[in-house]
């Protein structure tokens, strides 16, 4: 007896040793789980749009049906870009840019311009207003600006891209091979993120070559390169001479190549006196006038004497016209 009461006194202390070292365990395992689950929410934290989407997303669901175009342009400027997470991005930062500008606007007037403490906060409220507003247009017109880039950039390399394919053609390379080697040019060109999505939709998402050049050309903004992969799904189709019809389209392209050029340096004359006249002889004017005028005491238009004037043209008026030539210059430029 006294032997099975000293084995059941030993089964029990091991029995109670357990128990303390399984709850040991299930409390030294809690901040490893804290762990895992702030690194997730930091791995959710990544982008910009990730943060505005779990900020604000849930609570702006009738902003969406506003910017309903913007979806295309996401998809056509090749922004990998969820549009809800966009959209939500675009209203966090009209409203964060609308308040830092009603901050900084009013102590800037007040304590670097002296300007009274009325007018400066009106001033702080109308430039947040407009903050906001150029905030939103800006955020609404990148994806479109990007859509217009992307397709210059195709249809300037349309005549090399073809004349590539054609070659690959001539040599019995299939289609799959030759957008796949598109897409991995040693020096990248715009046809190469397209080629990508091509490459990506045949081996990642089991497409046929056919259904994913449909989709491509759904897909890109330039009018010239979807007729070309809808003339490449066409010769597919009725099995004709893909090589002949590269060919046919190289010539062609390199036509028009040379007539959008001979176009461009007919801009570029009408750009530089553009550039001379606006950026270059009327703010010299506006200089000389609004300094003669602050030397004479006169001149004042309301609260904006001409000292206010001359700095709101130096510092504002001249840097905003020349980045607007240069984006208009960019946007009228051949990547070739």
């Amino acid at each position: 007896m006294r032997n099975n009461f000293l084995v059941e006194q030993v089964k029990s202390f091991f029995k109670r040793i357990k128990a303390r070292l399984s709850r040991f365990r299930q409390k030294a395992s809690v901040p490893e789980q804290q762990e895992t689950a702030q690194e997730g929410l930091k791995l959710a934290f990544e982008t910009p749009q990730s943060i505005a989407y779990q900020l604000i997303g849930e609570k702006i669901g009738r902003v969406f049906p506003l910017f309903q175009d913007l979806d295309t342009s996401l998809q056509r400027s090749n922004l990998k870009i969820n549009f809800k997470a966009y959209v939500s991005l675009t209203v966090l930062a009209s409203i964060v840019t609308s308040l830092a500008v009603l901050l900084f606007l009013p102590c800037l007037l007040i304590f670097v311009f002296g300007i009274p403490l009325f007018p400066a906060v009106l001033f702080g409220v109308g430039g947040g207003l407009f903050a906001s507003v150029f905030s939103v247009i800006g955020f609404y017109f990148y994806p479109v600006y990007l859509a217009d880039k992307l397709r210059r950039e195709l249809e300037d390399e349309l005549p090399f891209t073809t004349g590539y394919m054609a070659i690959l053609s001539s040599a019995g390379v299939s289609p799959e091979k030759i957008f796949h080697s598109l897409s991995s040019l040693s020096v990248p060109l715009a046809v190469t993120a397209e080629a990508k999505d091509v490459v990506r939709d045949v081996n990642l998402f089991g497409l046929d070559i056919i259904s994913a050049l449909e989709k491509a050309s759904k897909r890109t903004p330039s009018e010239r390169f979807r007729e070309m992969l809808e003339g490449v799904i066409s010769t597919i189709h009725s099995g004709g001479n893909l090589a002949a019809y590269l060919r046919v389209k190289t010539n062609d392209y390199m036509k028009l190549k040379r007539i959008t050029l001979k176009k461009f340096s007919d801009t570029l004359s009408i750009l530089s006196e553009f550039y001379v006249t606006v950026l270059l002889t009327g703010p010299l004017l506006l200089v000389i006038m609004l300094s003669v005028m602050a030397m004479l005491g006169g001149g004042s238009l309301g609260i904006l004497s001409p000292d206010l004037l001359l700095n709101l043209l130096t510092y504002i008026g001249i840097p905003l016209g020349a980045i607007m030539f240069l984006i208009l210059l960019d946007g009228a430029s051949p990547k070739w």
